[in-house]
């Protein structure tokens, strides 16, 4: 099956672009000398409760060149009501400086502060 070399899906046979990222696909890729998707390469640099937010500084980081990836743990078959899972997004070691700062940017408010948005 065709996949991205970028997004790392596969497509059915026939689609030669990715439409995520419009990167040509290629026939395979060996994962197991991929060193990109090693998780000690991987750092958590922001949780939130909520996917939308989450997905929506994930496209923010990758149209400004930086590698994410969003990890939920939200459990849809426990009947509570409200969310009670964390999303986190993860970047490359190498993108940690530059990625705080965009987030700081982004989101008005240092890394790490606990500051409500009203203050």
């Amino acid at each position: 099956m065709p996949v991205c070399p970028n997004c790392k899906y596969e497509y059915v046979p026939g689609i030669t672009i990715c439409p995520d990222c419009n990167t040509p696909l290629v026939d395979a890729i060996d994962l197991n000398n991929y060193s990109e998707l090693s998780e000690e390469d991987w750092v958590l640099v922001y949780t939130s409760f909520s996917e939308i937010d989450a997905d929506m500084l994930k496209e923010n980081l990758e149209s400004a060149g930086i590698s994410a990836s969003v990890l939920s743990q939200k459990d849809s078959s426990f009947p509570a009501p409200g969310d009670l899972s964390t999303i986190k997004l993860f970047v490359k070691k190498a993108d940690v400086p530059e990625t705080l700062e965009f987030i700081q940017e982004v989101k008005g408010k240092p890394f790490g502060s606990e500051k409500d948005a009203d203050e």
